[in-house]
């Protein structure tokens, strides 16, 4: 079988790249990224010493390039990790947003129509449901409405919408995971847990929006890539999985752990002002998964926290 993965050079992207070549010995993997800032440029060079990996530097917005891969590649999965995704940043700017994570996806939607891709499967966010109270004991299932707090997530739901019309409207077979936070290796440096120890290891302080109270459902990558090979292989056709740990944490529970491990004092914390629209808590119900595909998280949050923090300080 042979599969594109969009935005390959990414956190997750370049995890599940390895995941895929390391679990599937007779898959090939075409991979595609622009290479924006986010990009990993050494985790990329190493994917590109490996056999059965080729690599197309290219926008997914980009048709006229994505229409020659899909033509000389002819693959059989489509998976789309290709995204814009710091909330700051769509605060701040929210076209490319926009661009990237709606027209971009429209483009490959188009692309799977015209080449008889069998499956595209969309890697969408908790971000999408918004947020609940601080106090609350609920928690997202599939059929939760979407009702997305910043540009970054109101781009990533009108993403999804549009996967499940291609289902409804064309026949082509989708699936859509929307996982938690992620955390591990090869993720940029402006998002919190590997901030918080890049700022530590060189005694900066560390910037914590709001009373650092936000709460947030954390899973690590690789259990995240286990989840979606399990729905890219196993799923039915216009399936959405909530993807998650369960492990619910405040942001400031989470900074001041990471700073007890690197040995670092919690005066280097700084409570800077709020985020526009911060969301205050992320929590998902993850059953679905679990009974239709025998889905389950297997790392343990605290040894998967200890080996990324020894993965950064490296």
């Amino acid at each position: 079988m042979k599969l594109l993965l969009t935005g390959c050079a990414g956190f997750i992207g370049a995890n599940f790249t390895n995941y895929w070549l390391d679990n599937h010995a007779e898959d090939t993997v075409i991979g595609v990224d622009c290479l924006t800032y986010a990009a990993n440029l050494p985790a990329l060079a190493r994917l590109k010493t490996r056999e059965r990996f080729k690599f197309y530097k290219t926008n997914v917005c980009h048709r006229q390039a994505m229409d020659k891969i899909f033509q000389e590649e002819t693959p059989d999965v489509v998976i789309n990790f290709a995204a814009e995704s710091h909330v700051d940043r769509s605060i701040e700017g929210s076209r490319v947003f926009v661009e990237t994570n709606v027209l971009g996806t429209q483009a490959l939607l188009d692309l799977c129509l015209q080449y008889g891709v069998r499956r595209f499967h969309q890697i969408s966010t908790d971000e999408v449901y918004g947020d609940l109270p601080i106090e609350s004991e609920e928690a997202f299932t599939e059929s939760s409405p979407l009702k997305p707090s910043s540009p970054y997530s109101a781009s990533k739901a009108a993403a999804d919408l549009l996967v499940l019309s291609y289902y409804r409207t064309h026949g082509l077979s989708v699936s859509i995971s929307r996982s938690a936070n992620n955390y591990g290796k090869y993720q940029h440096a402006e998002k919190l847990i590997p901030k918080v120890i890049e700022y530590a290891l060189k005694g900066k302080r560390v910037p914590i929006y709001g009373d650092g109270l936000n709460v947030r459902d954390w899973i690590h990558v690789d259990d995240h890539c286990r989840a979606i090979d399990a729905i890219v292989s196993g799923a039915p056709s216009g399936g959405v999985y909530n993807v998650g740990s369960g492990v619910l944490l405040p942001n400031i529970v989470l900074v001041k752990e990471i700073l007890k491990q690197l040995g670092e004092d919690e005066e280097l914390i700084e409570f800077v002002l709020d985020r526009k629209g911060h969301d205050k808590k992320y929590a998902l119900h993850c059953d679905k998964i679990v009974a239709e595909l025998g889905w389950q998280p297997q790392i343990d949050f605290a040894d998967g926290l200890r080996e990324t923090i020894a993965w950064y300080k490296k």
